[in-house]
């Protein structure tokens, strides 16, 4: 008797997690990436940073959170304007991020959690390697900053 193979999940089997990001940019339209640290899953890849959105938590009080403890920084969530978003089916989850344009922060940007950050023209994010799911976001701040 031959044994049947379970077919592989589908995207719609698989649970969604709910990740906010920042594009943070600069007077100079420069958008700060973040290069996730090594020990982490897609280690030494850049990022827009953010973060998990808790159960119960706003994507905005998310993002603002995650800002303070990943950068040290302070933004108001009137100054965070919903963007665009990506939707992005890895092997074990559906990852949803919706992208915030952020112009006006208080305090000075540091690395608390990242290998390295970097100030960057939208035109040359992409010679940046970046997660798959954010890497598609790249052409909209392109074209449209």
């Amino acid at each position: 008797m031959s044994e049947i193979a379970a077919p592989a999940p589908s995207s719609s089997d698989l649970p969604m997690v709910l990740v906010v990001a920042v594009a943070l940019v600069d007077v100079d339209g420069r958008v700060l990436i973040a290069q996730r640290p090594q020990g982490k899953q897609l280690a030494g890849l850049w990022e827009f940073p953010g973060g998990k959105v808790e159960s119960g938590e706003r994507p905005e009080a998310a993002l603002i959170r995650e800002l303070r403890e990943e950068l040290g920084i302070e933004v108001n969530e009137a100054c965070l304007a919903p963007f665009v978003f990506a939707s992005h089916a890895y092997d074990s989850f559906h990852l949803l991020m919706p992208l915030y344009l952020c112009r006006r922060w208080s305090g000075t940007v540091v690395a608390r959690e990242h290998d390295a950050l970097a100030w960057v023209k939208p035109s040359r994010l992409s010679d940046y390697p970046m997660p798959p799911a954010d890497a598609p976001l790249v052409a909209w701040l392109r074209d449209l900053i």
